[in-house]
């Protein structure tokens, strides 16, 4: 399988989880069983608030979900709608959400997991203190 995970630099799967998912500057496919990565710079990094197009900046990649430390309503319902399942993790590198993804142990991110706006994430605490739940993929 392949996911997409943002993350803050081009480290392979030593990569830094990126506390938001539209501000991150990277967008990082990975093979789960290779573990090899792909990095995509996220030209749509610097967006207005709500105005985060991630399929435009992925449209031309191939993967089966999006993991994320934190994201807005409008990019979730954007890709909510277009029938991608987006989890969370609460790791800080590719190698550690992956592990957690394999073993279904990153929760299905819903409506009210979202996060209300910009600059609450510093990349080094993907989505910590939010006080959303564990839950099991199912």
């Amino acid at each position: 399988m392949k996911i997409c995970i943002p993350t803050n630099d081009n480290q392979g799967v030593e990569s830094n989880i990126s506390g938001h998912f539209g501000s991150a500057p990277y967008f990082t496919i990975v093979d789960t069983e290779s573990l090899d990565c792909k990095a995509i710079v996220n030209t749509n990094q610097h967006h207005a608030h709500g105005m985060c197009q991630p399929l435009a900046v992925l449209s031309n990649e191939i993967f089966d979900g999006i993991v994320v430390g934190g994201i807005g309503a409008g990019a979730l319902n954007r890709l909510q709608s277009a029938n991608v399942k987006v989890f969370k993790t609460q790791h800080r590198t590719i190698r550690e959400t992956v592990e957690a993804y394999k073993s279904n142990a990153l929760p299905e991110v819903v409506p009210h997991m979202a996060c209300s706006g910009h600059g609450h994430h510093d990349g080094r605490d993907p989505g910590l203190g939010h006080g959303h739940g564990r839950k099991g993929r199912r």
